[in-house]
């Protein structure tokens, strides 16, 4: 259906313009100027058309974006295997300040090294990884490999190993070791990162 029909209104001064869709994606379109009354209907198939095509784009590019995105997640999660394999294996090594192995490590040395075995170089201080590693992740959403920050400066730090546990190198006079990630721990989260994208 197509047209125009002219007609006066009854207030000649009032101007307004009014759409109503039809059945079939017709629009009636009336606009009242100067006295005039314009209805004009307009076949409505055309605009969905155009619009399938853009909608169409969109989703070619989140199915590509989303096996980017499992290809490198299956790698990370390979470099994150590497990276506590190694951890665990310095187990019972002394806690040394600026320790960076190997047989001694400081809590960011042992962090550092671990992801370094697994093909990821990080900063040397807990501040700068945190800074550096861009993908950040919550208590909650901890996955092995995750680097975990503690206190306000985000002081200390260690890595998370899976089931509620971390290896870390505590402090002066003590080793390195595996902990269970309890209340003390929890109360001192200060952020975590997953290194390795």
């Amino acid at each position: 259906m197509s047209g125009v029909i002219l007609h006066t209104p009854r207030n000649p001064l009032k101007t307004r313009i009014a759409r109503t869709s039809l059945a079939g994606g017709t629009v009636l379109t009336t606009a009242t100027a100067l006295g005039v009354s314009l209805l004009v209907a307009v076949p409505g198939q055309a605009t969905p058309a155009r619009a399938a095509a853009p909608a169409q784009a969109v989703a070619a590019t989140n199915v590509a974006a989303t096996k980017i995105s499992a290809s490198r997640k299956a790698r990370q999660k390979k470099r994150a295997a590497v990276a506590v394999k190694f951890a665990y294996k310095q187990i019972g090594d002394p806690y040394r300040y600026g320790g960076n192995g190997p047989g001694s490590w400081d809590c960011s040395g042992l962090a550092g090294t671990s992801w370094r075995k697994a093909g990821v170089k990080l900063p040397r201080t807990t501040t700068q990884i945190y800074r550096a590693v861009k993908y950040k992740v919550s208590w909650k959403g901890a996955v092995k490999g995750d680097l975990l920050f503690f206190y306000g400066g985000k002081s200390h730090m260690g890595i998370y190993v899976g089931n509620g546990y971390m290896i870390h190198a505590p402090s002066s006079g003590k080793r390195v070791k595996k902990v269970k990630l309890a209340g003390y721990y929890k109360r001192h989260f200060s952020g975590g990162v997953r290194p390795g994208y």
